[in-house]
């Protein structure tokens, strides 16, 4: 049989198309040898190939766009087919499905599966016997009872008449219809329609111009995929709540919210309309078992669930309550506590399931459902076992000092994990741990989506240093730097977050098999994902193993700074001067004042005439954290002293690219705020500051675009879940446009405007395709920020709440609430809440202690995370009035 394309594309100069597809003529799936296309005119691309069904009975394909560069862009989505047929030829006429149409985000699982679920209208259609031509065209947004029609001027099409429109049945992401077009009626105009079955009438016709159809270039049949129905495509609007699992509080918990307190949750979001549950990461992070071990987004594992979050009660079941029943006074207390004690309940939590596992071992081992658990997730699961198993018996996760399998190998491992190893009961415990978070959080989520309520969750933009996927493949991580953030105005020294940075060169090579079982498992529970951190798919900010503050990172991969560029500017370069770290009299006492001396003798060598320099002890902040835990015990000045050297070791200029012989160098970020640069004479200062700027803010654009397409269209093609990016930060100018490229929703804070130019961003002027919300995790409340900065929020009562007169200096629930009701009536896709602001709008469910709300300080490096909600969860469900008047609140603006 023949086929024949037609794509509806205008290309550029350069510009080149090409057909993958499942069949030998398409390439067989290889991009490589996909089928080239043919420039036929200004509208269409064309291309004929000789094909065969498979065996599977239907053709799937799409279309690629090359660039000269070699460069190449593949349409989304992977729902175009051409259905097994006699016929002598086929034609199919294309239009291309850009990935930042709205439309395409209402394919996506939460919308299909359960927020749009209760629209969907049924429409069984006879197709002729005889039929020419299939026309096929979506409309995800129509309301219960509509369905898409054609109208034409020809018979066959009702020839414009409203009520003799062709109606279309539903079929996949398709609305299609097929008619008998005889070939002197060619060409046609037509144009498509929302049809209302319950009412029997046309609703309206799509905007814009008539489609056309020209004459058939075949005697055979045609296929149209004809995109999108012209529809108002921003009406669809929800709001969302906030809350870490960790964070819920029920009668039943202990001491920790618990997967099964989600339902609770749930029900109560249901009740005050809210259409989206949000938590973050879930993945076990057990490395100390210390209170450091309470960060979400250093897990051990991206696969593995936190045992803390079980419910022992579920585990245990009637059959073995007399093990659970002996710890309810515990539980009583811990649950009582305002905080989470993460140590206590953890360490209690794994003494129970491992008492449980030895009293149920042999059913266990021996369920079918367990077993086929174990096959599905064994590639992760046994890894998971053994490192979980070997961190325990050598006291640390830092497997890199384990005396035996320091180095992961898979076939030595399945052999150490055999059920007639001695250890096997401690391997198999984990699984029997896992087994049962899988369905606790499976049971969960199900029950979200009956309350016609979308999960969302986590993914952080690291995985842990000594984790499990770090043992296990350790060339897909730079284990030799760190990831974290510049300096910015919470954070004056940057961040560092500890976990190594994604080797993406080893992570293309293998089609991105890592991220995509991630995401595989991620929607066993999850309808939609928050990306950590989104920036770094552009590029990361890199810190050097050797330093511990954030100041000393430099974004990787980025366009250096070469020799040649400071000639160019007449910069008299001294290597030394600007890489090392700039020491005189003058800045020792800057830095130490009356410690001065002392830092001079104890840490310096050289003198005034031949120049200062740290001593090789002290030459990385590194070594000098490494001293002064060590060493110093009872000095009152230890801290002091400790961040001194620390700013002395970060004064420098420039950091020289390892292995580039001094030819290329990174700026240090706020080089122009370090003594080193005010010690330069002023010429010299201007010339470097305009190198910076185009080092920072212009060199860098091209690049870093490119590299998040080659990241972010693969990762987003291998997922159906909705995804939204955190774009938070120093914010690269191509960012919003690939975002927008790929329809992932951009975050939109009130109080962290992207525009540098404004104190505030209003939710009014939010893009549809975004998340809008007053306040994050990782900042103070509504209520906590309110008091942090008199000036700044008296700046906010009179400019965004039009408030007249001076602003209270605490923030009454009437303040809480206009706020939450600016983003409930934003534009934007999402407007989401964490829990806390929405009890703010109360005086009668608020808590007392507002900075006891906060879930995370990001400058803090050793934050416990340990906040918990201040009500039980019954508690707050049986106090209706904060429920009605949300509900009330959401269904008014229209979410």
């Amino acid at each position: 049989m023949k086929l024949h394309f037609f794509l509806r594309f205008y290309t550029s100069p350069g510009q080149s198309l090409h057909i993958s597809g499942n069949i030998p003529a398409l390439g067989n799936g290889d991009p490589e040898k996909a089928l080239p296309m043919a420039w036929l005119n200004h509208d269409f691309w064309q291309a004929t190939a000789e094909v065969d069904f498979p065996a599977g009975g239907t053709i799937q394909y799409k279309y690629l766009l090359h660039f000269q560069d070699g460069y190449r862009v593949e349409e989304w989505g992977n729902d175009k087919e051409i259905p097994a047929s006699q016929a002598a030829s086929l034609e199919v006429i294309d239009s291309w499905n850009y990935a930042g149409e709205y439309e395409n985000v209402f394919f996506t699982a939460p919308f299909q599966k359960t927020l749009l679920k209760e629209r969907e209208t049924k429409l069984k259609l006879k197709v002729p016997k005889n039929f020419t031509h299939t026309f096929k065209v979506k409309a995800p947004l129509l309301q219960k009872h509509e369905v898409a029609c054609i109208s034409g001027g020809i018979p066959a099409l009702g020839e414009w008449n409203a009520e003799e429109s062709v109606l279309m049945s539903k079929q996949g992401s398709w609305f299609s219809a097929s008619v008998h077009i005889p070939r002197e009626m060619l060409p046609l105009h037509y144009k498509y329609g929302v049809y209302n079955t319950k009412e029997k009438k046309l609703v309206r016709f799509e905007a814009g111009e008539n489609r056309y159809l020209f004459g058939d270039a075949i005697d055979g049949i045609t296929i149209l995929h004809d995109g999108f129905v012209r529809l108002p495509n921003s009406t669809w609007h929800g709001a969302g709540l906030a809350v870490p699992v960790f964070s819920l509080r029920s009668k039943k918990s202990f001491g920790v919210g618990e997967f099964s307190d989600i339902k609770l949750m749930a029900d109560w979001a249901k009740k005050a309309k809210f259409r989206l549950l949000q938590i973050l990461p879930v993945n076990d992070t057990s490395s100390t078992f210390s209170k450091s071990d309470s960060y979400p987004y250093s897990a051990i594992s991206a696969f593995a669930l936190h045992p803390i979050y079980i419910n022992l009660d579920e585990v245990a079941g009637k059959k073995y309550s007399a093990v659970t029943k002996a710890l309810k006074q515990q539980q009583k207390e811990l649950n009582a506590l305002p905080g989470l004690d993460y140590v206590t309940v953890l360490r209690l939590k794994l003494e129970a399931l491992k008492a449980l596992f030895q009293l149920q071992r042999a059913d266990f081992l021996a369920d079918e459902k367990f077993q086929e658990f174990f096959e599905q997730h064994r590639n992760w699961l046994i890894p998971y076992a053994a490192f979980f198993y070997l961190r325990d018996r050598n006291g640390t996760a830092d497997f890199s000092t384990w005396k035996i399998n320091a180095s992961y190998n898979k076939a030595v491992i399945e052999k150490y994990v055999s059920p007639k190893a001695k250890h096997y009961d401690d391997i198999a415990l984990q699984y029997f741990i896992q087994y049962h978070l899988h369905l606790q959080l499976k049971e969960a989520a199900d029950h979200v989506h009956k309350n016609g309520i979308i999960l969302k969750g986590d993914i952080p933009i690291g995985i842990g240093r000594f984790s499990c996927d770090a043992w296990v493949n350790p060339s897909l991580y730079n284990m030799h730097v760190q990831a974290g953030a510049p300096p910015d105005g919470f954070a004056t020294r940057g961040q560092n977050w500890g976990f190594p940075t994604y080797n993406w060169q080893e992570m293309e090579a293998d089609g991105y098999t890592w991220w995509k079982r991630r995401f595989d498992a991620m929607s066993n529970y999850f309808d939609a994902f928050r990306i950590d951190h989104i920036l770094g798919f552009f590029r990361i900010w890199s810190i050097p193993i050797e330093q511990v503050e954030g100041i000393m990172g430099y974004f990787s991969p980025a366009i250096p700074v070469y020799l040649v560029e400071f000639s160019e500017r007449n910069i008299w370069f001294v290597n030394q001067r600007y890489t090392q770290p700039h020491i005189t009299d003058t800045v020792l006492f800057d830095v130490f004042g009356n410690l001065a001396e002392r830092v001079r003798q104890q840490f310096i060598d050289g003198d005034n005439t031949t120049g200062y320099r740290l001593k090789a002890a002290f030459n990385t902040q590194r070594k000098v954290e490494k001293y002064f835990w060590e060493s110093v015990e009872g000095d009152p000045d230890t801290d002091r002293l400790r961040q001194g050297l620390y700013d002395l070791v970060s004064n420098v200029i420039l950091f020289e690219v390892e292995g580039s012989g001094g030819t290329q160098f990174h700026f240090r970020f706020g080089m122009d705020q370090t003594t080193s640069f005010r010690h330069l004479e002023w010429n010299t200062q201007q010339q470097l500051k305009d190198l910076y700027v185009n080092y920072f803010f212009r060199r860098q654009d091209a690049f870093w675009k490119k590299e998040a397409m080659n990241k972010l269209p693969a990762l987003k093609g291998s997922t159906n879940m909705l995804i939204c990016g955190e774009d938070l930060g120093m914010v690269p100018e191509p960012v919003p446009d690939v975002m927008r490229q790929l329809a992932i929703l951009s975050l939109e804070i009130q109080r962290m405007p992207k525009d540098p130019n404004k104190a505030f961003f209003h939710p009014n002027e939010a893009p549809y395709l975004s998340v809008v919300t007053p306040s994050t995790h990782d900042m103070s409340t509504i209520r906590g920020w309110w008091q942090e900065d008199p000036q700044l929020t008296q700046r906010f009562f009179n400019q965004e709440l039009g408030q007249w007169g001076e602003a209270p200096a605490v923030c009454p629930p009437w303040i809480s609430r206009a706020i939450i009701l600016q983003h409930l009536h934003s534009p934007a896709m999402w407007s989401i809440f964490q829990l806390q602001d929405l009890l703010g709008m109360h005086d009668q469910l608020s808590n007392p202690d507002v900075d006891g709300e906060r879930i995370n300080i990001p400058a803090d490096p050793r934050h416990y995370w340990n906040y918990r909600m201040h009500l039980l969860l019954e508690d707050l469900a049986a106090k209706k009035s904060l429920q009605h008047e949300l509900k009330e609140y959401i269904t008014d603006s229209g979410r």
